[in-house]
């Protein structure tokens, strides 16, 4: 059998406005309650399941990178602009309000609201350009 990814659990101090976040930025599908989790789904019947921590209890910022096409890039990136959303070119964020053309392609850094790095690319890293 195929090894492939199915879910992962985002931590967040508020499960709805995460999950609300990157379901309307990327045009997803609304969020759908499964357990005590928010599920976002994605391609390839992957989820995002957001999960509300203990209040007061801190969240350890993870990384999440989305591969996207150039018009899905085109989309999300307007909003970001629009709303004014910090964004860098870089993991460091010492390049800010930039893209970067990384593999021929394009990608952006962004914080989610719980305090996440969120990536979006439209090469994967490696694939030449």
């Amino acid at each position: 059998m195929p090894i492939a990814f199915n879910h992962t659990i985002v931590a967040a101090h508020d499960k709805r406005e995460s999950a609300e976040f990157v379901s309307e930025l990327f045009g997803l599908a609304n969020p759908v309650p499964f357990g005590r989790f928010l599920a976002v789904a994605l391609e390839h019947g992957a989820t995002l399941d957001y999960m509300d921590v203990a209040d007061g209890e801190q969240i350890h910022p993870q990384h999440y990178a989305f591969l996207v096409s150039e018009d899905d890039f085109d989309a999300i990136y307007g909003k970001i602009e629009s709303r004014g959303l910090q964004h860098w070119a870089d993991p460091g964020g010492q390049r800010p309000g930039q893209i970067n053309t990384n593999d021929g392609g394009r990608g952006v850094y962004f914080r989610d609201p719980a305090g996440h790095y969120l990536e979006i690319l439209t090469r994967p890293y490696g694939s030449g350009g």
